[in-house]
């Protein structure tokens, strides 16, 4: 195993209030190389910037080209951020995932983000329980896109992707409920991954995964990556996909259990593939790149539990958060 080290800088100044850097970017962590072959994505020089900090527990970036902005989740404390380039991160939504007046969980904020067709946001709204829609052209406000299956409220929609076709995909953990798994306001009878059209209707694609969490596509579209973000089992599932959007029979994809972990905290969690379909995801140990066949190339760890990542406008920065953090690595990957 080969260690690319980087250059550690810790200071108070990560906790300032606005989450800018006004100064030239820190960076820190490590870059794992545990093949050759990921040499062809990872330079030997990149550098992990930190771009910002002092959030509660950030989640599921997306990047928005027209405007080219970074949004992402703070799930604790009900607001979407927006970062750009230049002028750090300032506030994009406020009160979301949870539009009541009392307590709800730990985490009643917005979770996975998407872009759809019409310039909307999708958004996984934690205490809501439901997929929401934000135009971001601000024509209107929220909207619901899809709140149950065959009567019965969805848990807490965690993560959300779109189909090129326009057809969404959520993952339903029980993680916004204020007890779990063993809340009694739980309606859903399994923790699933659901099919949802334009028009709101949803099928229930995949019922028997413990904990679902992240979810992609493969490059065409073809495969379905599922990971469970189970603390005994972490792994990732893929399932083919037929022509009317449901899954075949799954199988692991990758299975992490056996990794050292730098913090019990750390799952199988938000996931992204690249052109070549390697993928990309949040796993003990930091992000996980894993080629299409499932071996494992090495690892991006910033010492903190990694909850997601996605691609920014040049198709090979790789935007990371992590709990406070905000990070940006430049790929040779896309």
């Amino acid at each position: 195993m080969i260690k690319c080290f980087f250059y550690h800088l810790f200071f108070a100044v990560f906790f300032i209030s606005n989450h800018t850097f006004a100064q030239k970017p820190l960076t820190t962590g490590e870059v794992i190389y545990l093949d050759p072959k990921l040499e062809k994505l990872i330079s030997r020089n990149a550098r992990i910037e930190v771009i910002g900090s002092g959030f509660q527990h950030i989640e599921a970036p997306v990047w928005v080209p027209d405007s080219s902005m970074l949004l992402f989740s703070d799930t604790k404390a009900g607001v979407i951020y927006r970062w750009e380039k230049g002028k750090g991160t300032t506030k994009f939504l406020e009160h979301t995932g949870f539009t009541g007046r009392l307590p709800y969980s730990e985490e009643p904020g917005s979770n996975g983000l998407a872009l759809a067709k019409n310039n909307l946001l999708l958004i996984c709204e934690h205490g809501d329980r439901r997929l929401a829609s934000f135009p971001l052209n601000g024509k209107y406000g929220m909207r619901t896109v899809s709140d149950n299956f065959e009567g019965r409220r969805y848990n807490s929609p965690n993560d959300v992707i779109v189909k090129s076709d326009g057809t969404m995909y959520i993952t339903d953990p029980p993680y916004g409920l204020p007890l779990k798994e063993n809340d009694p306001i739980k309606e859903a009878s399994v923790n699933g991954v659901y099919k949802i059209t334009a028009d709101g209707k949803s099928d229930l694609i995949i019922a028997d995964l413990k904990y679902p969490n992240g979810i992609a596509f493969s490059p065409n579209e073809t495969l379905l990556y599922v990971s469970v973000s189970a603390k005994a089992h972490p792994q990732i599932m893929v399932y083919p996909l037929k022509k009317d959007g449901k899954t075949r029979k799954g199988k692991i994809f990758f299975d992490a259990t056996r990794l050292p972990k730098q913090n019990e905290e750390e799952v199988t969690d938000g996931l992204k593939t690249d052109k070549q379909g390697n993928i990309w995801a949040s796993g003990p140990g930091g992000i996980l790149i894993i080629d299409k066949n499932g071996q494992l190339l090495g690892k991006i760890s910033t010492g903190e539990v990694i909850s997601n990542c996605c691609w920014g406008d040049d198709k090979s920065t790789l935007y990371i958060t992590a709990g406070a953090f905000l990070y940006q690595l430049k790929t040779l990957a896309n």
